[in-house]
């Protein structure tokens, strides 16, 4: 056995799941209560009168619950094809060199470092109207300036950093499963004449799956999350509440509304959604590992 004497680990365990009681569980299952009660302001904390379900049913009548739901829906697909999608590609493409891979590395993962209130402010000054860059390309190509977080594009807009910003994330972990994949197999293959687009297709990619189901589930349960890059790049849901996500509509609700009960039956179904959908990609993508 690892270890034989267990009474040291319990001092470590035990302050840990104490903190997670206190500052996790705790403030997770009040939420669920607080659901239940009608809320105004958080001053009211703790009292409130008791509604049962309507807050649940005031959902399916929200147009702004369906807005978010929308928009959450787009930015999963979002998420696999161009975050996910991208960094695969990328990934395939550094692991086929030889010099520079940590160059690459380190590039493509420094957005991910950067906060993200400086990634929308960086962002809200490309699409600024007036002097913004992609306005100023688009003059020097002779052609109009466009209005980026109009009603028609700014669900794309606000999405596009947050795309952005995790691709090198992404990249990092698949690139780590490439790496980790023996070479005695590639030079198998070569023998064999599997060399190219074969050998993605029918050796790296089956190998790293594990690898790639892992990505694709943080990724989609991560849409669901997703509240900073949205709320910088368009405070309350601007323009007309058109770009808000779950997570931003929740703060909406909770902290601009003052509706602190819609806002706490709002983050239980942001909870739900992530254990369904993570449950479901799981059971999905499952497949045999392949032993090597």
């Amino acid at each position: 056995m690892l270890y034989r004497d267990k009474k040291p680990l319990i001092v470590f365990i035990i302050p840990s799941l104490v903190i997670l009681g206190v500052f996790l569980y705790y403030p997770f299952v009040q939420n669920i209560i607080n659901s239940f009660y009608d809320i105004s302001g958080l001053a009211a904390l703790g009292g409130g009168k008791y509604v049962g379900l309507e807050n649940f049913r005031k959902m399916f009548t929200d147009p702004g619950i369906r807005q978010s739901l929308k928009n959450t829906l787009y930015m999963m697909f979002f998420a696999v094809f161009f975050q996910v999608g991208t960094a695969l590609i990328l990934a395939l493409m550094v692991d086929s060199i030889t010099k520079g891979a940590q160059f690459f590395r380190t590039v493509f993962f420094f957005p991910v470092v950067i906060s993200a209130t400086a990634i929308g402010l960086m962002f809200n000054l490309f699409y600024s109207y007036n002097g913004g860059l992609f306005n100023q390309i688009l003059l020097k190509l002779g052609m109009e300036r466009v209005l980026w977080l109009s009603d028609e594009l700014a669900i794309y807009m606000v999405s596009l950093p947050v795309i952005w910003q995790y691709v090198g994330f992404y990249f990092v972990i698949l690139l780590t499963g490439l790496n980790g994949i023996p070479q005695d197999i590639f030079e198998y293959a070569l023998l064999d004449g599997v060399t190219g687009i074969r050998k993605t297709w029918y050796i790296s990619l089956p190998l790293i799956w594990d690898v790639i189901k892992v990505c694709l589930i943080l990724a989609i349960t991560g849409s669901l999350k997703v509240f900073d890059l949205p709320w910088v790049v368009a405070p309350n849901g601007a323009p007309k509440g058109l770009t808000h996500f779950l997570g931003t509509y929740m703060y909406f609700k909770t902290f601009i509304s003052q509706s602190v009960g819609y806002g706490a039956a709002i983050s239980v179904l942001i909870v739900v959604l992530g254990l369904v959908v993570s449950f479901t990609v799981n059971k999905v993508l499952r497949r045999d590992p392949i032993v090597y």
